[in-house]
């Protein structure tokens, strides 16, 4: 439910103490893991100090120009563009847990800017909004996200089965693999 679960700075000092050096296996820390370059001691570069909330500004532009896909995206959409056309169908909920609803705002708003003559081809995706829904948000704001992700097979794969029907090679076997 939206608004469950500690605040952030609670979130942050109870990973500081379960494990130095990111170690603590909860979610900031394997942030970190994937996302920061390894550090002179070996270890991920933090993003931020836990206890006073400073940001590595160095760690954070290596995120950006690594992970960043709506900054990835908007560098180089001459090239992805093409490749994403019709491909992109963003779900998240309006109170996400970390916030994320915002970077998807940012997101939607460089991908409708794809109308614009010469910034390469519309992204012809779109965006769903969940109401008041947190994290994990999967498309089904009449049930809370823990409960809608365990219908999320069945609400997906018909709209995959239809992509894959509309943009399959002509000659491609539809037949085999539709029971």
């Amino acid at each position: 439910m939206a608004g469950e679960g500690p605040c952030h700075g609670e979130h942050a000092r109870l990973e500081a103490t379960l494990g130095s050096h990111g170690r603590s296996t909860e979610q900031l820390d394997i942030w970190q893991a994937v996302y920061s370059p390894a550090g002179a001691d070996g270890y991920p570069k933090p993003i931020f100090d836990k206890r006073t909330g400073a940001i590595d500004h160095e760690t954070a532009a290596y995120w950006k120009e690594h992970y960043d896909l709506r900054y990835i995206m908007e560098r180089d959409w001459k090239t992805l563009g093409p490749k994403l056309v019709g491909k992109l169908h963003i779900k998240v909920g309006t109170r996400d847990t970390y916030y994320l609803d915002r970077a998807v705002r940012l997101l939607e708003e460089f991908l409708e800017s794809t109308k614009d003559p010469g910034r390469g081809p519309y992204y012809g995706g779109d965006f769903d909004y969940g109401p008041h829904q947190p994290h994990c948000y999967s498309g089904d704001p009449s049930q809370p996200a823990r409960i809608s992700r365990l219908t999320i097979n069945q609400r997906f794969l018909p709209q995959m089965e239809g992509w894959m029907l509309k943009t399959a090679p002509k000659g491609a076997d539809v037949k085999s693999w539709r029971y």
